[in-house]
């Protein structure tokens, strides 16, 4: 199957100072339709400049699947919900994906949600 070239979809990177606020930042964002898809990738080490200092920390990853026109409202919720001062919140454009999930990305982010819609369990 031919793979769809991407011109809305896009991955949003983001750090977190733990596990659990990685996960209640992804479970707001995906509550609000404002992302498909968050992977959590614990444990990673960041190497960063702070405020004059050299920083060594520990943190966790959230890659997010989103839409380019809900990355204002993801940006905004993201920033409210989030412990450190300036965030990192980095959108990439999706150059190609596969056509099943990039339509199953654009159907389950909505700028709305839909109301009488039932939740699953994934």
């Amino acid at each position: 199957m031919k793979g769809h070239k991407g011109n809305s979809e896009m991955v949003v990177l983001m750090t977190a100072s733990s596990e659990k606020e990685a996960a209640r930042i992804a479970t707001a964002l995906l509550e609000k339709r404002l992302i498909a898809c968050a992977n959590l990738v614990p444990r990673i080490r960041s190497l960063y400049r702070w405020k004059g200092k050299l920083c060594d920390d520990a943190e966790t990853l959230l890659l997010c699947k989103t839409r380019r026109d809900l990355f204002g409202s993801l940006e905004k919720e993201a920033k409210r919900l989030h412990s450190y001062e300036v965030p990192e919140i980095i959108g990439l454009a999706v150059a190609e994906g596969s056509a099943p999930y990039l339509a199953w990305l654009r159907s389950e982010t909505r700028t709305q949600p839909v109301k009488g819609r039932t939740r699953r369990t994934c």
